[in-house]
């Protein structure tokens, strides 16, 4: 056992102090919550061989950005989790300079460790949180600031931030689903493009060999792929070279603003891809402008952070469309109606919302059967796209498979047939 000093605050806020006897650091953090206590400051009081191992975990010194990569990276589900810890004590009533340094206490990843540290010291020189979040635009999204500005300047930060917390947790469930729907094909994909490599540079050339005669009188298919076969054995550094630089193109084409938006539209246009993201980017709409409304930002700033959110160039240039024609004095769902792009139920909660005056509370509540619908086009894809690339690979080692025996059967009807 080793025991712990700490500082820190009980569910009124209330400034505590002591001495806690617990195996580790994380076990005396539970402790303390268990008694009702937050620790703002935690320190090892009888030295142990952990001690280097405690001042590590305490240090909060920032580190240089390498640090930060691999396991220590900043990921969604950490942002998420961070978010519900700040939401849960901001109810409890501590100030949010407390409330920010006994969650940095917590945290088990040094990077999150420091970005909170740094949190705390611009919170401490007088900035406002979402002044200091808005400094880490790849942690902090504008959506993200954009709630927490809102919450302050209202005094309704705590709200705010449930809303916001709800926001980032069906945000991340949909990643997951999405990166667990492409995961299988990938690996299909990967695996056939090694498994036709292989055949190609190894097997097939055997095979071969063993075969007498001209070349001109083996059948097409088996002279096509002897082809590809050569060129894959004396050119395969070339293709690969190629292939590496239209890869470097194909990003750099798809950051830029004119190749991101022909790429996303074609993308909508794929069968069963293009339902998909279209039902992820309206249930998005629908939750985004529900929360932003609800927690009192006007529509037009509220259209232009919803815009980024969609993860669709071409939904999010309909968006801008739509506040344009809004600034002038139209409703929202009469533009949103003309682009074609978004589901009639949602246009007509739009505008039910506009004439009752209560469109955050329609949108928040439509929300959940539009995230249905989402799940649902989810399931779909995971359903039908997999088997596409199954029935795929199943041609090309058809094809594989026929061009190498057929001269091996033409061979044996040749010798029966004389």
């Amino acid at each position: 056992m080793v025991q712990f000093a700490y500082k820190g605050f009980d569910g009124n806020g209330r400034s505590v102090d002591g001495l806690v006897d617990a195996a580790d650091r994380r076990a005396a953090v539970a402790e303390l919550t268990k008694r009702g206590h937050f620790a703002s400051e935690l320190i090892e009081k009888i030295r142990s061989a952990r001690v280097v191992e405690a001042r590590e975990e305490t240090s909060t010194e920032v580190r240089p950005a390498w640090w930060k990569m691999g396991s220590n990276r900043i990921t969604g589900k950490d942002v998420v989790a961070v978010t519900a810890q700040l939401s849960a004590a901001l109810r409890a009533g501590l100030p949010i300079l407390n409330a920010i340094n006994i969650i940095q206490v917590q945290q088990n990843k040094p990077a999150m460790r420091d970005l909170l540290g740094e949190l705390s010291k611009s919170v401490t020189t007088g900035e406002s949180l979402s002044e200091a979040m808005a400094k880490h635009p790849t942690i902090f999204s504008k959506l993200y600031v954009s709630m927490i500005s809102v919450g302050e300047s209202g005094g309704i930060l705590d709200q705010t931030i449930i809303q916001l917390s709800k926001l980032l947790v069906r945000d991340e469930k949909i990643k997951t689903n999405m990166k667990n729907a492409m995961a299988y094909p990938v690996f299909v994909l990967l695996l056939a493009v090694a498994s036709v490599i292989v055949v190609l540079t190894w097997v097939f050339p055997k095979m071969i060999e063993t075969i007498q005669g001209s070349v001109k009188l083996l059948p097409w298919p088996t002279r096509m792929l002897m082809g590809l076969s050569d060129f894959l054995i004396g050119y395969g550094w070339l293709l690969a070279i190629a292939i590496g630089l239209a890869v470097y193109g194909f990003i750099a084409w798809k950051r830029s603003d004119a190749g991101r938006l022909k790429l996303d539209g074609m993308m909508l246009r794929i069968p069963i891809l293009g339902a998909v993201l279209r039902a992820i980017a309206v249930g998005r709409f629908a939750r985004t402008l529900g929360a932003l409304t609800k927690s009192g930002i006007n529509i037009l700033p509220a259209l232009g952070v919803v815009r980024d959110t969609l993860g669709n160039e071409v939904l999010g240039h309909q968006i801008d469309h739509v506040a344009e024609r809004v600034k002038t004095g139209e409703p929202v769902a009469a533009p949103l109606s003309e682009s074609k792009l978004f589901p009639p139920l949602l246009v007509q909660i739009v505008s039910i919302g506009e004439q009752t005056g209560k469109i955050d509370e329609l949108l928040t509540t439509a929300a959940d059967t539009f995230d249905e619908e989402a799940d649902a086009a989810i399931t779909r894809f995971m359903a039908v796209f997999p088997a596409m690339m199954i029935a795929m690979l199943a041609v090309v080692i058809g094809f594989i498979i026929m061009a190498t025996l057929l001269p091996i059967m033409t061979m044996d009807l040749g010798g029966i047939g004389g």
